[in-house]
């Protein structure tokens, strides 16, 4: 089954790359010979992905304009507050475009195409793509250290255990959790259901901790993967050995751009 729908999440300004987004939103920001967001349709778009929803928060006008030159036929959502709430909330908004299988994806990284081919050779109906070299990616990223990654361990059946930042040791960790999802159609279903009933919960007490969020309000995708398998839902591991990189400080901009220079072939 090709999965033709990604949903971007794309609402967050991305404060610790500084002035690189002064006047674009994270996504936005040029690696190379093409902003963050470019890169991802490039691999996206590779394995069949047609259809693009756009979560849009800080300088969503500056992120239409490019998005329209690559995908004409893209949706915007908009998150009106993208600056007192995170990604989980943020995908809330799209709730809607949760109907078919679809992608999802954070917007700060830039993956391969192999990688892009991995989630779409998968059968899981909720995978996640999880990099088991993730603790070579850290070596000299002082900014952004290793136990601020959302890292995961496995149940004795090979499925997701544990996902998120501070799950768990990263001592103890098979990966890390990339940013990028696949939802068949069972498993998106599960997912929109889940969203609706944990909206429905936090009605009114938006404060209130969430999983390993101290506030509902803050929480991150990953809470909501931890809150299925808590309630006994399966989700599988789609597992890489790195092409992949995290876009959230300027050390990590740098570094990006240095890869790409030096191994160009294998991001194209």
């Amino acid at each position: 089954m090709t999965i033709r729908r990604a949903i971007l999440i794309a609402a967050g300004r991305g404060k610790r790359l500084g002035t690189h987004t002064d006047e674009v939103p994270k996504c936005m920001v040029q690696i190379g010979d093409k902003p963050i967001l470019g890169h991802v349709w490039d691999a996206l778009s590779s394995v069949g992905v047609d259809e693009l929803v756009v979560i849009r928060g800080y300088r969503g006008d500056v992120l239409e304009q490019f998005v329209r030159s690559l995908v004409p036929n893209a949706v915007f959502v908009d998150n009106d507050e993208w600056q007192t709430n995170n990604v989980l909330l943020s995908l809330g908004k799209a709730r809607k475009f949760l109907d078919q299988p679809t992608y999802l994806t954070y917007s700060d990284i830039l993956f391969t195409r192999e990688v892009a081919a991995a989630a779409a050779a998968s059968t899981a109906e909720i995978g996640l793509v999880i990099d088991r070299q993730f603790r070579s990616i850290y070596e000299g990223r002082t900014e952004h250290p290793l136990d601020e990654g959302e890292v995961a361990d496995l149940l004795p059946d090979g499925t997701v255990a544990r996902v998120g930042k501070k799950a768990l040791p990263p001592a103890d960790a098979v990966g890390e959790f990339i940013g990028l999802s696949r939802l068949g159609p069972r498993g998106v279903a599960i997912a929109a259901r889940t969203i609706d009933q944990i909206a429905l919960q936090y009605a009114g007490r938006e404060d209130e901790p969430f999983q390993r969020a101290a506030r509902y309000r803050n929480s991150y995708l990953t809470d909501l993967w931890q809150q299925l398998i808590d309630t006994g839902i399966q989700i599988d591991p789609i597992f890489i050995d790195g092409q992949w990189r995290e876009i959230d400080t300027g050390q990590d901009l740098e570094r990006a751009r240095m890869l790409l220079e030096s191994r160009p072939k294998e991001w194209r």
